[in-house]
């Protein structure tokens, strides 16, 4: 993988662990990486929680969408970006209330065609984009992507929340020709649900979890010092094999890692949803 790659996180219901989710891979990207906020809530998760509001704010994306509208948006990126200490992680902050999203929807497609333009760099993308279907949704930016991957919970109420996105998902994906490019990340795989059972109602495949560990997870939500243990942790270990499997399905590697398919009729499906065959189906490229 020798050209920039854009990976974007969607969720289809409340606070699944998106934006812990997005920082945790870009800090263990094997590769510099640019970590686009683009959540139309605001609220500066990463600044307010990571860094602890000691960072100062570089402009983000309003600045951008100004510079944008004037034509210096490819001048204007460099010091739009906040370097993440001890890291090879850039943080584009997003908005800050909810309330401007809407202002910078113009913004989205101009700036991605600005982060391809990273080609070369050795750098990748990775976008947290937040929930599906707000208002200033960064619609591009999904679109766009080299891999769009739906985070979501592995118990019931979530997967149900993400059984009609994940469809709506599924059809777009497949009318632009992109189907590959669409996957799942779960969150506490096996609570209760595994990989395979999700992918079986969700219908489109897994190609990443990370563990359920929240005494860790407080490190990149709130900034929590990390202990002697924290590299070894659940989700430390579940991050990293994660962030390898995407960069190799990236350069090529088109094995979703949803696990085996289950025998056919062995189950109704994840707590009685069922799903549209009775076997998993594992989609290949």
């Amino acid at each position: 993988m020798t050209s920039v790659a854009v990976i974007t996180l969607v969720s289809a219901a409340g606070s699944p662990g998106v934006s812990t989710t997005a920082l945790g891979l870009a800090l263990s990207w094997p590769r510099p990486l640019v970590l686009v906020d683009a959540d139309p809530t605001g609220g500066a998760a990463v600044l307010a929680g990571y860094l602890h509001g000691e960072v100062p704010p570089a402009g983000g994306v309003l600045e951008l969408a100004m510079a944008q509208r004037a034509g210096g948006l490819a001048d204007a990126l460099p010091g739009a970006m906040v370097a993440v200490p001890d890291s090879q992680v850039r943080l584009l902050p997003g908005v800050r209330a909810h309330f401007q999203a809407r202002h910078v929807r113009h913004l989205w497609g101009p700036l991605l065609g600005q982060l391809r333009a990273l080609d070369g760099t050795g750098q990748d993308v990775l976008v947290d984009a937040g929930r599906l279907g707000l208002d200033g949704f960064a619609e591009p930016l999904l679109a766009g992507a080299d891999l769009t991957l739906l985070v979501t919970r592995t118990d019931l109420p979530a997967i149900a929340a993400g059984r009609s996105w994940a469809t709506t998902l599924r059809e777009e994906f497949l009318t632009a020709g992109g189907l590959e490019a669409l996957g799942s990340l779960l969150v506490g795989q096996g609570r209760p649900y595994g990989a395979g059972e999700v992918a079986a109602v969700l219908q489109i495949p897994v190609f990443g979890t990370t563990a359920w560990d929240p005494d860790s997870a407080q490190v990149f939500s709130h900034g929590r010092q990390p202990g002697r243990r924290f590299g070894s942790s659940k989700l430390s270990r579940s991050l990293r094999a994660t962030a390898s499997a995407l960069t190799s399905r990236l350069a090529g590697n088109r094995e979703p890692v949803t696990g085996p398919p289950e025998p056919a009729g062995s189950r109704a499906g994840v707590g009685g949803l069922g799903s549209d065959t009775t076997e998993v189906q594992v989609r290949r490229a």
